[in-house]
C-alpha cells in the first residue's frame, strides 16, 4: 500500500472513530435523561448528526448502543481503580484514589447517573460485565489492601467495604448533585467547593483506616 492509500485509510479510520464516539456521547446524554425505554434511536441519531441507518450500521439495536454506552462508562469509572498499585504507600494510594473518583464525579456526572440507574434496575444488560471483569478487578485490588492490612500498614478493615465506602462517598456528588446544590448552593464545578469536598472525604476515610 502506497503512502497516499495509507493516509486515506488513516483518515477513514479516524472519521469512523469520531462518528462512533459522537453516537456514544449522544446516547449517554439521552439515556441518562430519558432511560433506555424513553430515548429513541431517532433522537440519538439527530443529536449525533448521523442518519438512523448510519447509526444502526455501528450499533445494530438500541440495546446494543445502550450496552456500549454502559461499557464506556465502566471503563471511565474503573480507570482510577486500575491505577491502584501495591508498591504505593497505602494512605497516599487510597487518598489519590478518592481524588480521582471525585474528578470522575465532577467531569462525568451523566455517566455516573446512568450507571446508577442501571444498578437500581438490577443491571439486566450489564450483569456479565459486573460479575466478570469488574469482580476480578475489585478482587485484585482488595488483595492489595488486604496485604497492607496484614503488614500492619492499615487498620484492620475489610477491603471490599473500604472500596464500597469510597464509591458511595464520591459518586454521591454526581448522583445526588441536585440535592447537594440545593443544600449548599454549590457544585463540583466550583473549584473551592471541589477542593473542600475532596479534602473532607479523604480525611474522614483515611483517618478511619490509619494504622494505630
Amino acid at each position: 500500500m502506497d503512502a497516499a492509500a495509507v493516509k486515506k485509510t488513516g483518515r477513514r479510520s479516524q472519521a469512523v472513530a469520531a462518528k462512533k464516539q459522537a453516537i456514544l456521547v449522544a446516547g449517554l446524554a439521552l439515556f441518562s435523561q430519558y432511560g433506555l425505554h424513553g430515548a429513541t434511536l431517532e433522537q440519538v441519531a439527530e443529536r449525533a448528526g448521523v442518519s438512523k441507518t448510519n447509526l444502526l450500521y455501528y450499533f445494530p439495536s438500541k440495546e446494543a448502543l445502550y450496552v456500549a454506552v454502559l461499557k464506556q462508562i465502566l471503563d471511565i469509572w474503573l480507570a482510577p481503580l486500575r491505577a491502584f498499585r501495591a508498591d504505593l504507600q497505602p494512605l497516599a494510594a487510597i487518598g489519590e484514589y478518592i481524588r480521582l473518583k471525585m474528578e470522575v464525579s465532577r467531569d462525568h456526572p451523566q455517566a455516573s447517573k446512568l450507571f446508577c440507574q442501571e444498578m437500581l434496575q438490577g443491571a439486566p444488560l450489564l450483569m456479565a460485565e459486573l460479575s466478570g471483569d469488574l469482580k476480578q478487578l475489585v478482587d485484585d485490588k482488595s488483595a492489595i489492601i488486604a496485604g497492607w492490612v496484614a503488614a500492619g500498614k492499615l487498620a484492620p478493615v475489610d477491603p471490599h467495604h473500604l472500596i464500597f465506602m469510597v464509591w458511595a462517598s464520591t459518586q454521591h456528588y454526581a448522583d445526588f448533585a441536585t440535592q447537594i446544590e440545593a443544600v449548599t448552593g454549590k457544585t463540583l464545578q466550583d473549584e473551592a467547593f471541589f477542593g473542600c469536598a475532596v479534602d473532607n472525604v479523604q480525611r474522614m476515610i483515611l483517618e478511619g483506616i490509619r494504622a494505630k
